[in-house]
């Protein structure tokens, strides 16, 4: 693969990157120990009665699931990324083989070529 092909990967990771922390950052609180880390902020409002305690309750719930979600994607961003700054950007972590390059371009956080994932 040639470099202008992972400098225009690195660049839609790093695009997906901040996409993906803005999302999170919307409901969420960056864990600064923890990178790609987010926990959800709880509704702390008070004097509310028990149906709009109930409807919190359930709003915080979905969010858990949208962050539990969105962090590995994240996580898997953040990864390849670092391939990108070291070394083993585009190999299959199953083989060792290259990833198919319109692989990459469709799915630019893949760690398995086709052949791997398919199995």
């Amino acid at each position: 693969m040639d470099q202008k092909t992972i400098e225009q990967l690195k660049e839609t990771l790093e695009n997906e990157k901040a996409r993906l922390e803005k999302e999170l950052e919307n409901f969420a609180v960056k864990d600064e120990t923890t990178e790609g880390n987010f926990n959800v902020k709880y509704p702390n409002r008070e004097d509310t009665t028990m149906e709009e305690e109930a409807d919190e309750t359930q709003e915080y719930e979905n969010l858990l699931s949208l962050e539990n979600s969105l962090e590995p994607k994240l996580k898997a961003v953040n990864a390849a990324l670092e391939k990108i700054h070291t070394t083993g950007y585009g190999i299959c972590e199953k083989c060792g083989k290259q990833i198919e390059e319109e692989r990459l371009k469709a799915y630019p956080e893949a760690k398995l070529c086709m052949g791997c994932n398919k199995a």
